[in-house]
């Protein structure tokens, strides 16, 4: 097999290509989804194929196919180097990389168990008896628990030299109660909203997760949230729980710092970027306290791999160093631009896509706080946790979130229930608003298995870690 990706890059550099790459990938997927008692969806997927991608007469070049055989890929490498050629009529300019180390690699994800030999029963079991405990609460009128596993071969091998394999496991799942009152809806989920929480990991990462062990307070949660009061609108302290802090980083930093996106390389899916490079190593996009970096060396991050689809070698990169924005997420195309080496978040969906920068584990460093003594050094306020909606303008400034569950905060203690709470802000006015966070001891790494970016759409499993933190003087509730 490798002498078939061998000869098609030769293939493509004799037809013309200054640079070519093919990645041949086996894609397995299991998903288990349980609902009110009744198994909704076992299902298992494998997929194999291969993409080459060209760089010739300064433009690039993709073809794909799911037919792996050595003619194929001559065929491909050749349909590359057509379209290449085709698409340089009407460049602007030629395509250029920044320089690389090469390697000759192997990577695998550490795992203790793997999820594809564990018996399907016992992941039913699991499921089954935690869809149980949700429903033997009466307010619950729907449970559902789920599983999802993947495991990715990767072969990567480039007309620089490179020859890298790797196998990376991802395993997760959640719960969520339902619960219903008229006409009045109210969700719980666990570890997170959204089908829960995923890591690069075997079944232990399951096996840690507790499904059976926290549905009975999902559930009463689900069930106080009907009766609960409206969250109160005015400007106050808010605390964000870790899972809903990761999707605020995603949405607020994450996405504003693809520089593909920044050069306008990547605008119709989701908009550019607020943080262009004028503003780079000047804009204080947070307060002091605020450290966030981009690390795919992560233990456990769904944004943690080897190498990303360049063959460029994980690493981990400053964003924000104490407040001030000073770095990107770059391919070997971009960073140049900036006179820079590629950090490695060049990375495709399947054999079928073309790479683009994609985060990857993108964390907010832990702070010095206790989670109590925050509570307890916050006269007033408002504490939210999990996900319940978002939304942000097209140049990642101006936001809106809403989330499953609140707690007001009075005289340095948690109090009532407050349900759908919700927060609105302005980027870098929000992030320097932040006075405290809590320690390592309260550090999570949220995985995301749906970042949706490009056009066609591909969607990319990424990663934040983070830990629950105050800000101060945020506008909660609905504006009158």
């Amino acid at each position: 097999m490798k002498d078939w990706l061998r000869g098609a890059i030769e293939h493509a550099t004799k037809l013309g290509a200054s640079y070519a790459d093919i990645r041949l990938l086996n894609l397995v997927t299991e998903n288990i989804q349980v609902k009110n008692g009744t198994v909704e969806a076992i299902t298992s997927r494998e997929t194999m194929g291969f993409g080459i991608r060209v760089i010739a007469n300064g433009s690039w070049g993709f073809a794909s196919s799911s037919l792996v055989n050595e003619g194929e890929m001559r065929r491909i490498a050749d349909l590359a180097v057509q379209i290449a050629k085709a698409s340089s009529t009407l460049k602007k300019d030629d395509v250029v990389l920044a320089e690389t180390e090469i390697y000759q690699d192997k990577y695998v994800t550490p795992i203790k168990k793997d999820p594809f030999a564990v018996p399907l029963k016992g992941k039913l079991a699991i499921l089954i008896e935690a869809d149980k405990i949700l429903r033997a609460n009466k307010g619950v009128k729907i449970a559902e628990t789920n599983m999802r596993f993947f495991r990715t071969e990767k072969t990567f091998i480039s007309s620089d030299g490179a020859d890298i394999d790797q196998v990376i496991y991802e395993s997760g799942g959640g719960i969520a109660a339902t619960a219903i009152d008229g006409d009045q809806m109210q969700v719980r989920s666990f570890p997170n909203s959204f089908r829960g929480n995923y890591g690069t990991a075997g079944y232990e990462y399951v096996e840690d997760l507790d499904l059976v062990g926290h549905a009975p307070r999902v559930a009463e949660e689900a069930v106080a949230l009907l009766t609960a009061k409206e969250c109160p609108s005015k400007t106050t302290t808010l605390i964000i729980g870790g899972s809903q802090l990761a999707l605020q980083v995603h949405e607020s930093c994450g996405h504003p710092i693809e520089l593909d996106r920044v050069f306008g390389m990547e605008a119709s899916y989701a908009g550019t970027s607020f943080m262009t490079p004028d503003k780079l190593n000047k804009l204080q996009y947070g307060s002091k306290i605020v450290n966030i970096n981009a690390d795919a060396t992560t233990p456990g991050g769904l944004g943690t791999f080897g190498y990303d689809d360049e063959g460029v070698k994980a690493q981990r990169t400053p964003i924000i160093k104490e407040g001030l924005f000073v770095g990107y997420l770059t391919s070997r195309e971009t960073a140049i631009k900036l006179c820079q080496k590629s950090n490695g978040t060049s990375r495709a969906d399947g054999w079928w896509n073309i790479p683009l920068i994609r985060m990857i584990n993108v964390n907010l460093e832990p702070g010095d706080w206790e989670f109590d003594d925050m509570i307890k050094d916050t006269d007033e306020g408002i504490y939210v946790e999990t996900n319940k909606s978002w939304s942000i303008d097209d140049k990642r400034l101006n936001f809106h979130f809403g989330c499953e569950i609140g707690w007001e905060i009075k005289n340095g203690k948690l109090g009532d229930i407050v349900k759908n709470p919700a927060y609105t802000g302005i980027t870098p006015e929000f992030w320097n608003s932040c006075d405290a966070i809590c320690n390592k001891n309260h550090w999570i790494v949220w995985g995301t298995p749906n970042c949706g970016k490009g056009e066609p759409s591909q969607t990319a499993h990424v990663a934040h870690g983070t830990a629950p933190s105050r800000f101060r003087n945020v506008k909660v509730g609905v504006s009158k």
